[in-house]
């Protein structure tokens, strides 16, 4: 199977504005029941359930859906869900290119939960934060389905409210925040995903960050209780991953799209990582 990777255009946005989509989500099932099946977006996407359970995977890891999950999802993430019949809450859809253009000084990489592949997309709200963030997505549907001067602006601002609003949850559990080696580890992950696909030496990061590599493997354990080699292997395997679930990709022609010269060396590598080889993952079901 080749999984889709869909464009906000996808989704037929009410709104005039063709980058940026909100709704419900019981609505959002409704007229766009192909998101059932996993798939991808090319935008950022913000999955707020109110009612209902079921279960979230992504990136291959699944978390239980309950009133009060919330998902925070970067471009490029495999995921799909199992939901309940009652299931509610909302859906916003945004392209990066414009949100970052429309801010301007701040980009969506500044928000620790969009500062790399690493980071957990899920925040879990109880029902005091409920009803503090609620406000946010209601008045997007609302602005949405408007003809009011500046909803676009309004849209945006509203779901910048809510980015604060997780990046202030989201410092109470993870260790990106205010830590002295927070500027350090943001670079370095910022540099992992622009070369991970042909450096993975954690010398040519500390190189390239003016540290030792020493240093770089002491800000790692203390920012993500992992060796910078460890950080890594863990970004390109869950590449690999990403790329084994398209089938119609070669084995051989991953390999070779993230710098394994040696296809041997490469089915070592993700063996090491995940006790079986990448052919016999590929022929599990996406979990």
């Amino acid at each position: 199977m080749v999984y889709p990777i869909y464009e906000v255009q996808r989704f037929k946005c009410q709104s005039i504005h063709d980058d940026l989509y909100v709704n419900t989500f019981q609505e959002h099932l409704k007229s766009h029941a192909f998101v059932e099946e996993p798939h991808r977006h090319n935008s950022h996407l913000l999955l707020f359930f109110t009612q209902g359970s079921g279960t979230h995977t992504v990136d291959f890891d699944t978390y239980t859906i309950a009133p009060g999950s919330l998902f925070a999802l970067q471009p490029g993430q495999l995921h799909h869900w199992d939901l309940s019949t009652d299931i509610d809450g909302f859906v916003v859809i945004y392209s990066t290119e414009e949100y970052n253009l429309y801010f301007g000084r701040k980009q969506l990489s500044d928000y620790p939960f969009y500062a790399s592949a690493h980071q957990k997309p899920e925040v879990v709200l109880d029902q005091l934060e409920m009803q503090s963030v609620l406000p946010y997505f209601e008045t997007l549907i609302r602005e949405g389905q408007s003809e009011l001067r500046l909803r676009r602006d309004q849209m945006f601002n509203l779901i910048d409210c809510i980015h604060i609003f997780i990046a202030r949850k989201y410092a109470e559990n993870e260790a990106h925040g205010t830590h002295r080696y927070n500027t350090k580890i943001g670079v370095f992950e910022t540099l992992l995903e622009t070369h991970f696909h042909d450096e993975k030496s954690p010398s040519f990061y500390a190189e390239r960050l003016h540290i030792t590599l020493k240093h770089l493997n002491r800000i790692c354990r203390e920012m993500l209780g992992k060796t910078a080699t460890e950080v890594i292997a863990g970004r390109v395997l869950l590449e690999i991953k990403r790329l084994l679930a398209d089938r119609k990709l070669s084995v051989n022609k991953i390999a070779d799209t993230l710098g394994f010269e040696d296809y041997s060396y490469f089915s070592r590598f993700f063996k090491k990582q995940t006790g079986q080889s990448p052919s016999d993952f590929r022929k599990k079901p996406t979990q």
